[in-house]
């Protein structure tokens, strides 16, 4: 069954509960940054224990920890009055742009 991120988006936010919901973006915004390292945890481990092999297990694991990311970076994003499918349309366009103008290796948020 296919999901559109408006689709993950509004359902996800049936399932937020925390402190200020609705009103303040700090507390999606630090759920993210956690889950986020726990994903960077996982690779890490992966390189210590298994040689840098992605198991079955540690990719479980790792499905698991980006469902979190996705979470918080939907409950961000609808704080900020922000569309998923927006924030991935606008990606696309600049990453697109930057290939076509050669400038997609570099630095530089304004390429």
């Amino acid at each position: 069954m296919t999901l559109t991120f408006g689709e993950y988006q509004q359902e996800s936010w049936k399932t937020a509960i925390y402190p200020y919901c609705g009103g303040t973006p700090v507390y999606p915004a630090l759920g993210l940054a956690g889950e986020a390292g726990e994903v960077c945890e996982q690779i890490k481990k992966s390189i210590r224990d298994d040689r840098g092999i992605i198991t079955p297990e540690r990719k479980l694991a790792l499905t698991k920890e980006l469902g979190d990311v996705l979470w918080y970076l939907a409950a961000l994003a609808t704080e900020l009055n922000l569309s998923l499918e927006h924030i991935a349309r606008q990606n696309l366009d600049k990453l697109c742009s930057r290939q076509e103008r050669g400038v997609l290796h570099g630095s530089g948020d304004d390429r």
